[in-house]
């Protein structure tokens, strides 16, 4: 994620923001060129400020508060690139679903805000019988009906709706016992499960992830039950960056993806802030970063790791001194970020496919 500013009158702009603070004009997002820009009326639809030639037209859940994208005047379409993705949405007709549900597509925008930097494939379930889909979805009203799981199945993401509400995901993170847990964490986890189908099983790279991640033939629903009955081995964190990635190589995969995209989108905006980070007392440089790059133009996993230990290190002891849990706590060992290295090359079209037979690389 990265800072923008207002081309009318240069006040500092935020991803999420609809009208600027200083100026007070319209804002709308400009997915294919990632541009957050001030607006001029134009009849039924807006220009961009200074930019007379194209018409755009505000996404339909602009009304609701949780949008700010743009979408060709001349479209068909009323939702935009993200928004088109919806499946189910909560009844909007109660004020309380619609707050989680505007926290849900903040975290979702984000989410997509990465993959379209990543040029990751993005189709649509009407595009593609198993393209991507959301639902958001409440517990039924009866007291023994089923409650929602979040997960995903064939492009189809679910997510319970009450993990947008802070206090009952906070619950559920000390019931559970996990270090972390937020709303664009199940995003980034759950996305990682649809591109494992499209850029590893869909792709024919089956081999090189196996060899990395485990044998994900394993019977997962058995899986899953041995974790919940024993947990993690005890020396988990040697290879796993959580202990749920311990219990089939699905997770594994899932868990190691959502923290890539940490670290991609936590070391943009440190790069945009200009962050540095250089101890006075660090006379070895150990835990000296210097952020002057795009993460998105790395040229490998190392590039990134060595940025991004020593900023979790300096940000998880600021945290500790507001009393705050760490804001990163997890260890990277070297198996990890080896793991971390194959969702580099994986989301870079780095990584051949198994067999000369084999789908052709998906464009990343």
């Amino acid at each position: 994620m990265k800072l923008y500013k207002c081309q009318a009158c240069a006040q500092l702009l935020f991803f999420e923001n609809t009208k600027c603070e200083k100026c007070f004009r319209q804002l709308g997002y400009l997915a294919d060129a990632d541009l957050l820009t001030p607006l001029e009326a134009a009849g039924d639809a807006w220009m961009l400020y200074g930019k007379r030639n194209d018409k755009y037209r505000l996404c339909r859940n602009t009304e609701y508060g949780c949008c700010n994208w743009l979408i060709p005047a001349g479209s068909a379409d009323t939702l935009c690139t993200a928004c088109r993705h919806n499946g189910t949405i909560p009844d909007l007709s109660l004020g309380s679903n619609v707050a989680l549900w505007r926290k849900m597509e903040f975290a979702k925008h984000r989410l997509f805000y990465t993959l379209l930097r990543l040029k990751l494939p993005l189709e649509t379930r009407a595009e593609d019988p198993n393209g991507l889909i959301f639902d958001f979805l409440t517990d039924t009203e009866a007291a023994s009906g089923p409650k929602v799981m979040t997960g995903h199945d064939n492009g189809r993401i679910t997510i319970a709706l009450v993990e947008a509400d802070d206090s009952e995901r906070e619950r559920r993170r000390l019931a559970m016992g996990e270090p972390y847990r937020t709303l664009l964490g199940h995003f980034r986890h759950e996305i990682g499960h649809y591109y494992w189908d499209r850029l590893v099983r869909d792709a024919g790279r089956l081999q090189e992830c196996r060899a990395v991640f485990g044998d994900d033939s394993l019977d997962y629903d058995a899986a899953l039950r041995t974790y919940y009955e024993k947990g993690a081995p005890p020396d988990w964190q040697e290879n796993f960056v959580s202990a749920y990635a311990t219990s089939h190589a699905w997770e594994d995969f899932a868990e190691t993806w959502a923290h890539y995209l940490h670290i991609v989108d936590t070391l943009e905006m440190a790069h945009a802030f200009g962050l540095n980070v250089e101890p006075r007392l660090d006379r070895t440089g150990d835990l000296a970063a210097h952020i002057d790059v795009s993460p998105f133009r790395a040229q490998g996993i190392e590039q990134l790791i060595e940025a991004w230990l020593p900023l979790t290190f300096a940000l998880n002891s600021i945290n500790r001194c507001m009393g705050q849990a760490d804001l990163y706590p997890f260890v990277l060992t070297p198996g990890i970020i080896d793991k971390l290295g194959f969702i580099h090359r994986l989301t870079h079209g780095l990584v051949a496919p198994d067999r000369a037979e084999a789908p052709a690389l998906v464009s990343a």
